[in-house]
């Protein structure tokens, strides 16, 4: 237990005037403080109500609240009671004693009463009793705040006993044998290596049967995500996917699937033998994915994708098991879930929503309804479709790489547990990491209330922040006939029946109101054309910043900046971007964003405009770009470069290629497993995208970004001049002329300039 407390250490926060030596109070008081450190107890002493209330809100590591009753009146009891609930809306279960005299107890406010848990009446105890009872009180909310897994884990780390059982590094000792693996050891930490433990570890449970410790983390987790059944999984939602498909749909059944979806889908399919009819989603000018429309989803619509589906038929049945859909889309487009589920579960019984960038949801209100695990569990019985979401728990909440969820409502024709937990086995570590799962746990703690709601308010809060910024300084500079970025979102905001420029609405209104962020019919900046009112709504917090070059009409301007080169020259000023297109950038506004990092965003975006403007050498602000290829790009300067990209950009019409390359649904020969079989059985041939024409494709062509599948494995290639070759070609056309800004086309291989792809002999 001691080295549990040294490790995650104690803290506590001593809110008081100066203590008076020259009264018994005061030397009460101090003797209490010394005796609270002897206990192993930091006490941090603040003697402002104000300062205290701003450590509470940044500084979580605050175990213990020591409130003095007695300060300075210049500041009054009314602000320590407005400290109390400003701390009881962020924490629930934190320790607060109140310090007072024994002759104030009687006027003591009952809101400060209800928020206190103990009183110290200084000097009628002992400062050694009263310092053992906070001490408890630490341990209580320690023992407390420790979700269940990561509690059991922590405390068996410390307990220092023999390892006789694998890893074999042994809690870390075989690395003290080499130079190198001292590095390790020192670079990772004890208790890193501690906490890698075998499945032989009893104590903690197993993921595979989901007892113990993990299975009590699974449950905790379900309560707070709003699940009948929540399941951990250690290598990704990529396994996650093939899971819930593999318990869910087999050889020869139909599943309905997500053009938009994660190549894990595909892998999925392939591994299980279903047979895939694409829900096909919409597109705009800038190439980001839309819904899925409504009409696509109606009962008759699936019916109709069903019968046109070249995979089924003979005997087949048409009766679609499974659907899987996208939600967020990568770009931050969520559905009105009620909405899918009223449409889609007139047609399938099981609905899969991958919602990889998008675990937050649940614990904002202004996602309400936009998620697939929306509303109370309670609510969901067998009147509405069993639903399964897989969330990556380290994308946009705080867990490990890796770390992910898998969340289960019954409804409609279940899968339980016992036979889905084969599925589960099947793609399961029987070795896997406890640190993953951990994080898992502890993730669920971060977002269980209130702290869900506070964290996922302040990232929605910096996203706002910063989208006011940019527009601002567009619609100043736009005034001046000058340029700059601005964000892809809603220009105006309707207010009071008033369109109100997006930098002037109040940020209260867009962190609280849905309705700011919908995608209502027909608005030129989405361009999604007649949807749906209230169907679809942007996510605030997955920001994709617009470079200019891109018309209202979809055609591209005189003049424009390929958000390539602009990606490029952040990344050398340290500034990792998420996803770059031909004239977008996306940057996910995580719960780990702060305003020293965007407003870092800014000043790049800033300087970037300034050496543009003025051509500066690319030896100045692309150095590494112009070592790498010193005769191409030679004597440029960074407008040179841009002009130069974009003129390439209009020849090769990438990004009306790639818009009509994704609104065609290539025709399935075969159907994914099938295609695999042959693959294995090398029934294959590397060509020529000139002569893929007319071919079947042997592997998923999967362009990055943003890691949609252009034609998965069994599908024909069309002709040489149609739509999915002609954006191949465009894309093979431009990585010739400009090396450093080449893409990454998964089942493409690029050699000498010239792309090949794998097809069925």
């Amino acid at each position: 237990m001691t080295e549990h407390k040294q490790t995650l250490g104690m803290l506590a926060l001593l809110v008081s005037s100066p203590p008076d030596k020259r009264t018994v109070f005061g030397r009460a008081q101090i003797q209490l403080i010394s005796d609270v450190e002897e206990r192993g107890v930091h006490v941090l002493a603040s003697e402002s109500l104000s300062d205290a209330t701003s450590i509470l809100r940044t500084d979580p590591a605050i175990q213990c609240l020591l409130l003095s009753w007695e300060m300075d009146d210049s500041e009054g009891h009314e602000q320590c009671i407005k400290l109390l609930t400003s701390l009881r809306e962020r924490n629930t279960r934190v320790p607060v004693f109140l310090i007072s005299d024994r002759s104030t107890a009687s006027s003591i406010p009952l809101v400060v009463m209800q928020n206190a848990d103990d009183f110290i009446w200084l000097p009628e105890d002992t400062s050694r009793f009263l310092s053992g009872r906070i001490l408890s009180a630490i341990e209580r909310y320690r023992q407390a705040a420790l979700p269940p897994m990561f509690g059991a884990l922590v405390k068996f780390s410390g307990s220092c006993e023999y390892s006789w059982h694998t890893p074999g590094h042994a809690g870390g000792t075989a690395f003290l044998k080499s130079t190198a693996g001292r590095a390790f050891y020192e670079f990772f930490g004890e208790n890193l290596l501690r906490s890698d433990l075998s499945i032989s570890v009893g104590e903690l449970g197993s993921l595979l049967d989901h007892s113990g410790p993990i299975g009590q983390g699974e449950r905790y987790a379900a309560k707070v995500f709003g699940a009948h059944r929540t399941y951990y999984v250690t290598n990704g939602s990529s396994t996650s996917n093939r899971v819930i498909l593999m318990a869910s749909v087999t050889r020869n059944q139909v599943a309905l699937c997500d053009r938009n979806c994660h190549k894990s889908a595909e892998h999925a399919m392939t591994l299980s033998g279903a047979l895939p009819t694409y829900l096909v989603p919409t597109r705009n000018r800038f190439g980001i994915i839309g819904p899925i429309l409504p009409q696509t989803l109606s009962a008759a619509s699936v019916k109709k994708a069903i019968a046109e589906n070249p995979l089924i038929k003979g005997d087949i049945d048409p009766t679609p098991v499974h659907a899987i859909i996208t939600n967020s889309t990568y770009d931050g487009l969520t559905y009105n879930v009620t909405r899918v589920e009223e449409l889609l579960g007139q047609s399938v019984d099981r609905l899969h929503f991958d919602e990889a960038w998008y675990g937050y949801a649940r614990f904002n209100p202004l996602y309400r309804d936009r998620h697939a695990m929306h509303g109370s569990p309670n609510d969901h019985d067998e009147s509405r479709p069993t639903v399964f979401a897989t969330q990556s728990t380290h994308k946009l909440l705080a867990a490990l790489s890796q770390a992910s969820m898998i969340h289960v409502r019954n409804g409609r024709n279940p899968i339980e547990h016992a036979r889905f937990n084969e599925s589960f086995m099947m793609h399961a570590s029987t070795s896997p990491n406890y640190a993953i799962m951990a994080s898992c746990d502890v993730s669920s703690a971060m977002m269980e209330a209130p702290s869900g709601q506070i964290l996922t308010t302040e990232s929605i809060e910096e996203a706002i922040s910063f989208r006011q910024v940019i527009s601002r300084m567009h619609d100043e500079l736009a005034s001046k006939d000058d340029w700059f970025f601005t964000c892809w979102q809603p220009p105006t905001v309707q207010v009071g029946g008033t369109a109100v420029p997006f930098h002037e609405v109040d940020p209260v209104l867009l962190k609280t109101e849905p309705d700011c962020w919908v995608l209502h019919p027909n608005e030129v900046w989405h361009g999604f054309g007649d949807i749906e009112d209230g169907y679809c709504m942007l996510d605030p917090i997955k920001v994709s910043v617009l470079s200019p070059g891109m018309g209202d009409d979809g055609k591209l301007l005189e003049s424009g900046i390929p958000a390539c080169v602009l990606s490029a020259y952040l990344e050398h000023q340290g500034i990792v971007v998420e996803k770059t297109t031909d004239f977008t950038l996306l940057f996910l506004f995580s719960i780990g964003i702060t305003k020293g990092k965007w407003g870092t965003l800014v000043n790049s975006l800033l300087d970037f405009k300034r050496d543009y403007d003025h051509n500066l050498e690319l030896e100045l602000c692309l150095p590494e770009l112009l070592v790498a290829n010193q005769s191409r790009y030679a004597g440029m300067g960074l407008k040179d470069l841009a002009d130069e990209i974009f003129a390439a950009m209009k020849q090769h019409k990438t990004t009306a290629s790639m818009a009509q390359a994704f609104g065609t649904l290539p025709k399935a020969v075969f159907s994914p497993v099938q295609a695999y079989e042959k693959l294995v059985r090398n029934d294959i041939e590397r060509v020529t995208l000139e002569e893929a024409a007319g071919r079947i494709a042997a592997t998923g062509i999967v362009p990055y970004p943003p890691g949609i599948p252009l034609l998965m494995p069994g599908e024909n290639a069309g002709p040489a001049d149609g739509p999915l070759l002609a954006y191949l070609k465009a894309l093979e056309a431009f990585d010739k002329s400009f090396p450093g800004f080449t893409h990454d086309t998964h089942g493409i291989e690029a050699e000498g300039g010239v792309y090949r792809m794998l097809v069925l002999k």
